[in-house]
């Protein structure tokens, strides 16, 4: 077996990862009545560009092998760099999810009863889920070796994260007014003690 199939094969169970992780909080917020939303263009933009960037086009490339003229030579030592990133990700998607519990949506949505959390992750950063976004992006470019696949999910991350945080953080504000200018007051956004 080729470095390059390695790398694919734990891109592809770190996907799997990633849907068997989100798909129980999927169900149980369809469950919890939505007070308020956020939905807007940008931020269908931002959810399928990052669908696109860390899901559709580098599974199309392990499909076909497309684009291959962006192909580089895979190195063990960026498959095993890939590998820990990429399950970092995992991890603080699964905290982030479990954090959050039925706060979670995958839109921006306040829900029945919802809580500002700062437990977790959520000690360190006020948007884990971006950062495990991020992390995704950044595991992809070691373990896939293409320029544009590994770069799409970088892309893929940043119109999301451009598109949206700005929003979220306007809601959590009109929802938790003081309480939620102090928590931004003691953490970063999405990378814990730099930003």
């Amino acid at each position: 077996m080729s470095v390059d199939s390695i790398g694919e094969i734990i891109w592809v169970l770190g996907i799997v990862a990633w849907y068997f992780i989100r798909r129980p909080y999927e169900r149980r917020a369809k469950r919890v009545r939505v007070v308020s939303h956020r939905r807007s263009p940008s931020e269908i933009i931002g959810l399928v560009a990052a669908l696109c960037g860390l899901a559709i086009i580098p599974g199309f490339y392990v499909a076909t092998g497309i684009p291959g003229a962006a192909d580089y030579p895979a190195r063990v030592w960026a498959i095993a760099v890939g590998t820990a990133i990429f399950s970092l990700a995992m991890w603080v998607f699964r905290r982030t999810h479990k954090e959050l519990g039925r706060n979670w949506s995958i839109t921006l949505e306040i829900r029945d009863k919802h809580e500002l959390i700062r437990g977790g992750p959520y000690a360190l950063v006020r948007h884990p889920m971006y950062t495990s976004f991020l992390l995704m992006g950044l595991g992809q470019v070691f373990l896939l070796s293409n320029w544009v696949v590994g770069l799409a999910g970088l892309i893929g991350f940043a119109v999301l994260f451009l598109l949206r945080v700005n929003e979220e953080e306007r809601m959590m504000l009109e929802i938790f007014g003081s309480q939620y200018r102090d928590y931004m007051e003691s953490t970063k956004r999405i990378i814990p003690y730099i930003y």
